[in-house]
């Protein structure tokens, strides 16, 4: 029996969420993207932004990074950490610094091959340090 495979259309909608999230270095709540998307395309309701959400994330099209506030989202699929900090939420990207882990190196564990991976650091970043609160 063969399977019917629907197509989706890409709408306007999905098109300016997509590109929003591809656009920013940080990694904003779905509200944010509400609030953003919404300068151009002002009708757009906050159900319809978190359906579009949910289903590019269904698509491993982008992924959620869960934090104690809320869930944030980053269009960067590509294998890399997040440090999330626990003083103001913010999350950073970590890039390279798994790179030297020698489970990652040679993506070889004892019970299989590692293909990707989702890694999560939680500290006190150095905004919060400093007692610079700005970047929140």
């Amino acid at each position: 029996m063969q399977e019917i495979i629907k197509k989706e259309r890409m709408t306007s909608q999905k098109e300016l969420v997509l590109e929003y999230l591809r656009g920013v270095k940080n990694h904003p709540s779905a509200d944010i993207i509400c609030r953003e998307v919404r300068k151009k395309l002002p009708r757009i309701s906050q159900a319809t932004v978190y359906r579009i959400l949910n289903g590019y994330k269904e698509k491993g099209e982008i992924q959620e990074i869960d934090t104690k506030n809320s869930g944030l989202f980053d269009a960067d699929i590509s294998d890399h950490a997040h440090f999330i900090c626990d003083d103001c939420g913010m999350v950073f990207d970590v890039v390279n610094e798994c790179i030297n882990c020698g489970i990652l190196r040679n993506r070889r564990t004892k019970v299989g091959a590692i293909k990707h991976y989702k890694i999560n650091f939680y500290g006190t970043c150095k905004f919060c340090k400093k007692g610079n609160w700005s970047r929140k």
